[in-house]
C-alpha cells in the first residue's frame, strides 16, 4: 500500500461522513467480474485485499479505500479483420455496398462473439481520504485513472465536491525558477532529471535522465525559453518523486530508513502490518504535501 503516484485534488466542502457511513454506501457498488457479454465491470473491493472484507480502511483519521477494473481484451485489428471478412461475404452475396449503419451493426455481432473468449485485464486502484486536511490522493499515473475513482465515489456517495489543486504561479514557472537558481525551497533538493518544452506553440521538449541539471548544456535550454514542466526531486531525505507541472507527483519512492520503522510488526499478521504501513505512509505524506503546496508558492484562492 505503499502509494507510487499522487493525484490530488482539494475539497471545496468539508468531508463530513463516518467511516462507518462511507462503507455503507460503497457497499452499494461492490466489484464484481465481468459476465460473458460485458466488455468492463468497476467497483470497490477492500483496500486490504482478500486479508479484509470491509470496504473502507481507516487510521488516526485517515481513509484508504480501492476501486477496481476488469476490462475484456478486445485487440481492434482481430475486430477490424472479422468485421472485413463478414461486410466482403455479405456484399459479395447481396451484390452491393452495405450502409454504415449495417457495418456498425455486424461489428457488435462480432464483439458479440469475441467477448466470451477475451482475456481480462484488471486494475486496482487506490484512494487516500484526508477529511482533516481537507483532499483526496489518488494512487494512479494518469489524471483519466483518478477521475474514473472520483466518479465512482460521486455515484457512490451522491456528491462529491473536489478540484484539481491550482497554485497561485503556475507550476511551469516555479520549477524553472528553482532550475534556474540551481536550488529549491529548504527541504527540498534537486535530483538528475526534467523534462523542459518550449514556450512556443510548436518547440521541441528536451528529456533529460542522470543528468547533471546545473550544467551548462541546461543552461542554455532555459535561455533558450523552455519552461520546466517535469522535475525530479527529494524530500527531507525520506521521498523522492518526479513533480508535473499539473502538481501530480508520479514516481513516488519511500527511503529504505522509512521503510524499515515497521520492521519490528509481526509479518505474520498481514493485518496489522497494513495498518501500521498505512499509518506511517500517510503521516510521512500529511507532512509532506503541505510543504510542497508552500514551496510551489501556495494555492489559488478560490474564493
Amino acid at each position: 500500500m505503499w502509494f507510487k503516484n499522487l493525484q490530488i485534488y482539494r475539497f471545496t466542502r468539508p468531508f463530513e461522513l463516518t467511516l462507518e457511513e462511507l462503507e455503507k454506501q460503497l457497499d452499494a457498488f461492490p466489484f464484481s467480474p465481468c459476465g460473458s457479454q460485458e466488455q468492463a465491470k468497476f467497483g470497490w473491493i477492500s483496500p486490504l485485499g482478500k486479508q479484509g472484507q470491509a470496504l473502507t480502511h481507516g487510521a488516526d483519521g485517515q481513509i484508504l479505500i480501492c476501486a477496481k477494473k476488469e476490462e475484456k481484451m478486445l485487440p481492434g485489428s482481430v475486430v477490424n479483420d472479422m468485421v472485413a471478412e463478414k461486410v466482403e461475404s455479405l456484399e459479395a452475396e447481396q451484390g452491393r455496398a452495405l450502409k454504415k449503419k449495417e457495418k456498425e451493426a455486424i461489428k457488435e455481432e462480432v464483439i458479440v462473439s469475441l467477448l466470451p473468449r477475451a482475456f481480462s485485464r484488471f486494475q486496482q486502484t487506490y484512494a487516500w481520504i484526508n477529511p482533516e486536511a481537507g483532499f483526496i490522493a489518488v494512487d494512479a499515473s494518469s489524471a483519466k485513472r483518478a477521475e474514473d475513482l472520483l466518479a465512482l465515489l460521486r455515484k457512490s456517495i451522491g456528491s462529491l465536491p473536489v478540484v484539481p489543486l491550482a497554485m497561485t504561479t503556475p507550476p511551469e514557472l516555479t520549477l524553472t525558477d528553482w532550475l534556474k537558481e540551481g536550488a529549491a525551497p529548504a527541504g527540498f533538493a534537486l535530483e538528475d532529471e526534467a523534462e523542459l518544452r518550449s514556450a512556443l506553440e510548436h518547440g521541441g521538449i528536451i528529456r533529460a535522465k542522470q543528468q547533471d541539471l546545473l550544467s551548462e548544456e541546461m543552461k542554455a535550454h532555459l535561455d533558450a525559453d523552455k519552461l520546466v514542466t517535469k522535475l525530479a526531486l527529494n524530500w527531507s531525505d525520506s521521498l523522492s518523486f518526479v513533480l508535473g507541472d499539473d502538481m501530480s507527483v508520479k514516481r513516488l519512492k519511500f527511503s529504505e530508513e522509512l521503510r524499515e520503522q515497521n520492521d519490528d510488526v509481526v509479518s505474520e499478521d498481514a493485518a496489522a502490518r497494513f495498518d501500521a504501513d498505512f499509518a506511517l505512509v500517510t503521516g510521512e505524506l500529511s507532512r509532506f504535501i503541505p510543504e510542497l503546496i508552500t514551496a510551489m508558492g501556495g494555492e489559488e484562492n478560490r474564493a
